[in-house]
């Protein structure tokens, strides 16, 4: 269903961009209608079969058609909104007539230079954000204790094992006493390979590298889930908790799939959180979504990510309607959020205005 959504709003922006590109005197004058309609098909086929063929495999192949597609799909978001900018300034061209034709030009060039800014940043290696978090009652020996925490690596056809290997080296340069995943590790629809796997299990941690589950774990079914699970390295919160050191407990909660947490209230949160425990409490949860229930249940510090800060301006301001919570520090009733922005990438490899992150994050007695 999403795939089907997906498809029938890129082919809506592909009639309207190029409709508007054909408007375009310098592009007019020197490419025929046939021609131009000839260009809008070939790029709107490289998205469908990018999409359909390369995001669930195909190889090398697959995964060329789909970074193209993709690509091409987040330019042609910059150019649509560049392009609606200009209509809804101009009237769709009922005012300021004479100008129009220069304003278009100029929404085009500023629609692919922003593509091509876009596409640089989601190429760069994430930053390491720092952050210092006062848990209440926290053990004197555990202050200062360093977690680093990765979200939204996306591994799968187009951030593999090479990308992989760098991002896990990262993280152990940092030297943590605790590693933690906050889901969406892994997209593919398929098993991930060994590389993939191998490279993952050289994460580790005296406290352990701990993680839990996102929407995207789910899309790609029951192979993905086990091998994560099991054959990853990790040690995966699939609802529950435990004290992984004396006066500290961390928490997990599933975010994905038909295991959701219910709009109408924190029965999953509820099952997950220790009710009234003593000891400082981190919840992870992929989603940053029932934020108000974690504190009121006793969660001093939530950790999610999911959002990836809406990636792509202005796509941001949309999902901050679904999230309020979009990316950075929260204070909420007490409690500590910290949401993370993605450490890799959704679909394309394309960031405005922020790159990846990886957060570091110290504990420190309150």
């Amino acid at each position: 269903m999403f795939g089907l959504i997906l498809i029938s709003i890129v082919t809506i922006f592909h009639l309207y961009v190029f409709w508007r590109v054909g408007s375009v005197s310098f592009i007019k004058d020197r490419i025929s209608l046939k021609k131009l309609a000839a260009g809008g098909i070939i790029l709107w086929s490289l998205f469908f079969f990018g999409r359909v063929y390369g995001h669930t495999g195909g190889g090398p192949i697959g995964a060329g058609l789909e970074f193209i597609g993709m690509t091409w799909m987040a330019t042609l978001f910059l150019l649509f909104m560049a392009f609606l900018v200009v209509d809804l300034f101009t009237g769709f061209g009922f005012f300021l007539r004479s100008q129009v034709p220069k304003i278009r030009v100029a929404a085009l060039v500023a629609g692919l230079i922003l593509a091509l800014f876009g596409l640089i940043q989601g190429m760069r290696p994430p930053v390491v954000t720092n952050y210092q978090v006062a848990l209440p009652g926290l053990p004197p020996e555990l202050a200062g204790l360093k977690m680093v925490v990765v979200s939204d690596l996306h591994l799968g056809s187009q951030l593999g094992e090479k990308w992989l290997s760098g991002i896990v080296g990262r993280v152990l340069n940092e030297k943590p006493d605790l590693i933690l995943l906050v889901g969406d590790i892994y997209e593919g629809h398929e098993r991930p390979s060994n590389e993939i796997l191998s490279a993952m299990r050289k994460l580790n941690a005296p406290l352990g590298v701990w993680a839990v589950l996102g929407n995207h774990e789910f899309y790609g079914g029951p192979e993905v889930i086990d091998a994560l699970s099991n054959d990853s390295g990790l040690t995966v919160l699939r609802n529950s908790h435990l004290a992984i050191r004396p006066g500290l407990v961390l928490a997990g909660v599933e975010s994905g799939g038909r295991h959701r947490l219910p709009e109408n209230g924190a029965e999953a949160i509820r099952q997950v959180l220790p009710l009234d425990s003593p000891e400082p409490v981190i919840l992870l949860s992929h989603k940053p979504w029932q934020v108000e229930e974690a504190a009121a249940l006793g969660a001093d510090l939530m950790i999610s990510g999911h959002t990836h800060n809406g990636q792509i301006w202005p796509f941001g301001y949309l999902v901050k309607r679904m999230f309020p919570y979009l990316a950075g520090r929260y204070r909420v009733d007490g409690m500590t959020l910290l949401v993370g922005r993605g450490t890799g990438t959704w679909g394309p490899q394309m960031r405005l205005w922020l790159p990846g992150e990886i957060l570091k994050v110290i504990l420190v007695r309150e």
